[in-house]
């Protein structure tokens, strides 16, 4: 592929260099894209290994893939969207929603696809990061980590599985061209995928079986499409789209009392979830399998109202005996039973504690990603900065999940951030800037101690929420108002900066002796702790 027409990187001896480089281009990579274009930034480029923007949604193509976040919350504060069909969006809708505001704000040049990003190493004595991809060698001054948490599939760890001789592919990585049509079908996992692609595929296969490990909460979706009266206010009533958004978003954000304060508030939608239970299933057997052990919310809430009806149709079983092994044809499940089938649907989630991408990423002490959240946890500062890894910023980064609302609303919180950093880097001639190791500890224990409180820590269950090392790196746990907040400006006293060379020092926080010249005077004012050598 050639280069984008507006890249405005230099290139020598083959390395291109460049002041920003991002890395990848779903909601956070293509906001990115956007906010860096709006503030005025034309340095940088957005490397993407799939063929178009879109990430996650670009990629899960399975049959009845779908949003559990109401469509007016799941879109840009900036790019709303009045054309959206119904009230939970389907895939095929988001990602023309997507693909359409890339070319509204015309970042699409500014984009390099089929750009697999293979290793990045921070080079300490230039300051730069020299980054390695399928598309040649960069030199960047900044790293701006956009990989969403569900990007890299996880596959189950079954005996033989490697063997099986039928269609085997996982959810995100859907095979259209494998008709199950009248086929023998096994879909592993009940998760948020699982669930769309069951009722979905249940009514044209022969039988389908549907191994649980664990069963999940589910609440009745309440989804149905727009009329055209609601279209026309979408798109000629000033205000009413933004109302009907904001009206979602404080429905939403009242389930933190529950989720993060104090679980005992969770038991009204427990109690709802039980109902619909009841009420769409009617053999008590099934309904003993399909009732969860631990208290809802402590693992991600579902909701679905065709579920539990396919799980009830003559044609499908639920096995909950868990899977022994997979043979060429068939899987033999732990009390011996051998089911023959023709294909399998693997639905098990992604690594997100533990991403494939955490293994190319080297900092300054040459560790990788890989071993600093081996070592110690999947820690970092407002999910932005990480300790050992100069001038790279993350979004979706640890602790920005959210278990009741939108992400796109932490992802523009933290594009907030972002586009305040590079231009705080810019405006006082800072060279090198890292997150101070003391204040990400401080920030990750104030975290967890909020955590501890919280029904994902006190749940009863086993989740994907935490790590190797029992914490829960995935959630952020309170309002989300309150992560807009802490992300609206970019709070320089956290970090360790070194001035550029024009500087007559490299400026520090780290409690030593001010050198005026290089310290904002704004910030020598507010907080008395930052101070330069």
């Amino acid at each position: 592929m050639s280069l984008p027409v507006t890249d405005t990187s230099a290139t020598t001896a083959g390395v291109r260099h460049i002041d920003t480089l991002i890395i990848g281009s779903g909601f956070a990579g293509l906001g990115a894209a956007i906010k860096l274009t709006q503030a005025g930034k034309t340095d940088f480029l957005v490397l993407e290994r799939g063929t178009d923007v879109g990430g996650t949604w670009r990629d899960n193509t399975y049959p009845g893939a779908a949003c559990d976040v109401p469509s007016h919350l799941y879109s840009y504060s900036f790019a709303l969207n009045p054309e959206w069909t119904r009230s939970f969006s389907t895939q095929p809708e988001i990602q023309k929603y997507i693909q359409s505001v890339a070319d509204k704000y015309k970042v699409r040049d500014k984009h390099l696809f089929g750009c697999d990003v293979q290793s990045a190493h921070w080079n300490e004595s230039t300051t730069r990061w020299e980054v390695t991809t399928t598309k040649g060698n960069f030199v960047a001054k900044v790293l701006v980590s956009a990989v969403g948490a569900l990007c890299e599939p996880s596959l189950p760890d079954i005996k033989g599985i490697e063997g099986f001789q039928g269609e085997i592919f996982h959810s995100a990585r859907w095979n259209h061209d494998a008709d199950l049509t009248g086929k023998r079908v096994a879909v592993i996992g009940t998760g948020a995928s699982a669930i769309q692609i069951v009722p979905a595929i249940g009514k044209k296969v022969s039988h389908l079986d549907v191994y649980q490990r664990t069963a999940p909460w589910i609440l009745p979706r309440a989804d149905r499409e727009y009329t055209k009266l609601e279209h026309a206010a979408f798109k000629y009533l000033p205000g009413f789209q933004k109302l009907c958004r904001t009206g979602i978003y404080w429905m939403r954000e009242s389930q933190v009392v529950g989720l993060a304060k104090a679980p005992v508030f969770m038991k009204p939608l427990q109690l709802a979830a039980e109902r619909h239970l009841r009420r769409q299933i009617k053999d008590k057997d099934l309904r003993k399998k399909v009732t969860p052990n631990f208290q809802i919310g402590c693992k991600r809430m579902l909701i679905s109202n065709n579920y539990y009806p396919t799980l009830a149709q003559d044609n499908v079983d639920l096995v909950t005996d868990g899977i022994a092994e997979v043979t060429a044809d068939s899987v033999v499940s732990k009390d011996g039973t051998v089911r023959e089938v023709d294909a399998i649907v693997v639905a098990t989630g992604f690594h997100v504690t533990d991403s494939p991408t955490f293994e190319g990423i080297f900092g300054k002490d040459g560790r990788s990603l890989a071993d600093v959240f081996d070592e110690g946890g999947q820690q970092g500062y407002k999910g932005a900065a990480i300790a050992n890894f100069p001038n790279m910023f993350f979004l979706v980064g640890p602790n920005t999940g959210l278990g009741h609302t939108s992400m796109v609303f932490m992802i523009e919180s933290q594009l907030n951030y972002l586009v305040d950093a590079l231009q705080t880097l810019d405006k006082y001639g800072i060279g090198k800037i890292e997150v101070r190791q003391d204040a990400q500890d401080r920030y990750n224990a104030e975290l967890q101690e909020k955590l501890s409180h919280s029904v994902w820590n006190n749940g009863g269950c086993a989740s994907w929420y935490l790590d190797k090392h029992g914490n829960n790196t995935t959630l952020w746990p309170g309002f989300t108002f309150q992560f807009r907040n802490e992300t609206k400006r970019f709070d320089l006293t956290a970090y360790d900066s070194v001035a550029t060379a024009d500087l007559p020092a490299p400026v520090h926080v780290n409690g030593k002796t001010p050198g005026p010249a290089a310290i904002p005077a704004q910030i020598a004012l507010d907080d008395d702790k930052v101070t330069a050598q």
